[in-house]
């Protein structure tokens, strides 16, 4: 019998509360686990409480968080009009233990009896404390992911079946039919996808998390659309060609090839004064989505590093930043070059396990 974690536990609770249609934000997993321990989480009232406060907007969300924490901790079936997510091959009994243990004999009704699939439990593990056996399964599960590039608006026009009226095709129609009214022809604007730009930390305080990244990286490039990556650390390096290959280890193994500096230093000023000098400002960054993965460990100046941010969010449509410290209990942004970057972002992620990656893929999507 495995025993998972307590905060595992939780998340693959808030997980499934999720897909049973409560919308569960990363901030508000903060705040349930940061709760649940204060309270106590091995007491099933406390952890209700928990999530009432922190997960729950209305009345709505309480009925529905009821019926799901009774299924998920106390094995009753749920009736909820969501879609569920499926069953997974392998589930196992997790015990969660009372954070006020009385000592020896104590009875285990204060413990917590969750159904906790491997599989989901993997997703939210953070990556740099897998091992290399739970590494390679995550490397297989990369292929769950489902990017979609965001789509801009053109100036042209395409047929549609309502909206604004195409006078042009309308007044066709009726002359072909000698003057004689007919349907009225609609259109709308066209619209292509817009190119996305990932830029990668692949510094020595990133290491841990380098190959999820980069197999990340690969993901967006195979999701459709004009995608282009590089690598940032002492230099820069553009290893879009090599993630073009289908295969993730043969492109993995292109783009190790291709970097020179892996777990070097983090002079992320001037590596994005590089990018935007010879690729941004020529038109690459202009209107995209540039999505950078760094934990913001500066060793270069600051203030170019806030000055060349500014630059880039005055060219790019959105500028994401992930952050694989952002999703863990207590984290606050006060390293120097986060703080420097922040003013100039949009949207400021986890990017530490499976499931945040996920949730990137939805930001990029809808940018």
């Amino acid at each position: 019998m495995t025993t998972h974690a307590p905060d595992e536990i939780l998340l693959g609770f808030s997980r499934a509360l999720r897909a049973a249609g409560v919308p569960v934000t990363q901030d508000r997993n903060l705040s349930f686990l940061v709760a649940a321990t204060e309270l106590g989480a091995g007491d099933p009232t406390h952890v209700r409480l928990a999530g009432h406060a922190t997960l729950c907007a209305g009345p709505e969300d309480v009925a529905r968080f009821d019926r799901v924490f009774d299924a998920w901790f106390n094995h009753r079936e749920p009736a909820l009009s969501a879609k569920e997510p499926p069953p997974a091959a392998r589930t196992t009994i997790a015990r969660l233990p009372d954070s006020e243990s009385s000592g020896e004999g104590e009875e285990e009704s204060d413990t917590i009896h969750a159904l906790a699939s491997d599989t989901e439990v993997l997703r939210h593990r953070d990556v740099a404390e897998m091992s290399p056996n739970e590494k390679h399964r995550l490397a297989t599960m990369f292929a769950t992911l489902r990017p979609r590039p965001p789509l801009r608006r053109t100036s042209r026009h395409r047929r549609w079946h309502r909206g604004e009226v195409d006078a042009h095709r309308t007044l066709r129609a009726m002359l072909r039919r000698m003057g004689e009214p007919g349907e009225i022809a609609h259109r709308r604007q066209a619209r292509k996808p817009r190119r996305v730009v990932v830029l990668l930390d692949i510094s020595g305080s990133m290491a841990a998390y380098a190959e999820a990244h980069l197999r990340l990286a690969h993901r967006i490039a195979q999701g459709g659309g004009p995608v282009e990556v590089f690598t940032v650390g002492t230099r820069l390096t553009r290893i879009t060609r090599a993630l073009r290959l289908r295969d993730p280890d043969r492109a993995l193994a292109a783009a190790g090839d291709t970097v020179p500096d892996w777990s070097g230093g983090t002079r992320l000023g001037e590596s994005l004064q590089a990018f935007l000098d010879r690729f941004g400002a020529r038109g690459m960054a202009r209107g995209a989505v540039v999505v950078l993965v760094s934990d913001g460990w500066e060793r270069g100046d600051t203030t170019l590093l806030a000055e060349q941010m500014a630059r880039l969010g005055r060219l790019a449509h959105r500028v994401v930043w992930v952050n694989p410290h952002r999703g863990k209990v207590g984290y606050e942004p006060v390293q120097q070059g986060v703080l420097a970057a922040l003013p100039h972002v949009d949207d400021f992620l986890a990017g530490h396990s499976l499931a945040t990656f996920a949730e990137l893929m939805e930001v990029v999507g809808n940018a």
